[in-house]
């Protein structure tokens, strides 16, 4: 029976990931609070206008995911951030942001020979071929 309790709670950890730890705001505040300085697990709870369960739960998940260590000091219980692991997510939007800027690039560079070519040719806006077609005249 042991081994099956440290199998659940093993199973259970190893399906969170950061992106389910950041994809919600109350928990993306948790991080914001304690990116700086380690605070007391009562303060961060007071800060929100939720149940302190609701709070643990998702300082739990923020734990799971390594976002987070919370450390005993005596009878206080403070809460720090470990935001090491943020660089999975900055790793997977790099790439990201590497592909738009060569698809805005791309853009670009389409834009500007469009534009050159209009110049070259000399099509402008009312030139006869469009006068002729506004005035019903084929």
């Amino acid at each position: 029976m042991v081994a099956y309790i440290f199998a659940t709670k093993r199973f259970h950890f190893m399906r969170r990931d950061v992106f389910q730890a950041i994809a919600d705001p109350t928990r993306r505040e948790i991080l914001n609070m304690v990116a700086y300085q380690p605070l007391n697990v009562n303060s961060v709870a007071g800060k929100f206008d939720v149940s302190r369960t609701a709070i643990y739960k998702h300082m739990k998940i923020l734990t799971e995911c390594g976002l987070i260590i919370i450390k005993q000091q005596g009878r206080e219980r403070y809460c720090e951030a470990r935001l090491q692991q943020l660089a999975v997510v900055s790793d997977w939007i790099e790439r990201y942001r590497q592909f738009w800027n060569q698809q805005l690039d791309s853009l670009e560079t389409y834009l500007k020979e469009l534009q050159a070519g209009k110049q070259t040719t000399g099509i402008e806006k009312g030139s006869s071929k469009t006068k002729k077609t506004n005035n019903g005249k084929r």
